[in-house]
């Protein structure tokens, strides 16, 4: 497995597994499959050409098995903070030690920047892999946000969770 940085030449490859992520965990994301599903692979293209938002992804062969985001702010008073998003990885990866490969890649990203003091994440109530994950790399819950999604009538609360660096 390899584990590196996103390029705009991986676009085409992130949209799809983006596309599946939304698709088969809707409670996971803020965004939805039916957002995204319009995005052109050249707006995806555009989210790795910044420099305050860092996308890795886990390679197997060819195949893209995994992804996270970093997100660093960039006003001044909030710039010592950084946000993960998008984390997945596909079922068959999973217990593998593909997402705790991936969250060290954008911890370890978010050390080497130096400004960066905090990482926040939200993870769904009662995705319990996802939290075992996240503590086991000392990140702590501070707060809950209630009915933080609602799918189709029903609602999701997230945990809301921090890595002070």
């Amino acid at each position: 497995m390899i584990i590196r940085q996103l390029t705009p030449t991986d676009a085409e490859n992130y949209r799809s597994i983006r596309l599946e992520a939304l698709k088969n965990k809707p409670e996971a994301f803020s965004s939805s499959y039916e957002d995204e599903v319009e995005f052109s692979v050249e707006k995806y293209r555009g989210r790795f050409n910044n420099d305050h938002t860092y996308t890795f992804g886990a390679f197997e062969g060819e195949d893209l098995v995994g992804t996270v985001t970093l997100i660093c702010e960039t006003r001044k008073k909030i710039r010592h903070r950084s946000t993960i998003v998008a984390m997945y990885v596909k079922p068959d990866q999973r217990k593998s030690g593909v997402g705790k490969a991936l969250m060290n890649m954008a911890i370890n990203k978010a050390k080497e920047l130096e400004k960066i003091e905090q990482i926040y994440l939200a993870v769904t109530v009662g995705n319990d892999p996802a939290k075992r994950l996240y503590t086991s790399l000392g990140f702590i819950t501070y707060g809950v946000d209630r009915k933080s999604l609602k799918i189709d009538g029903t609602y999701f609360d997230e945990e809301l969770m921090v890595l002070m660096l």
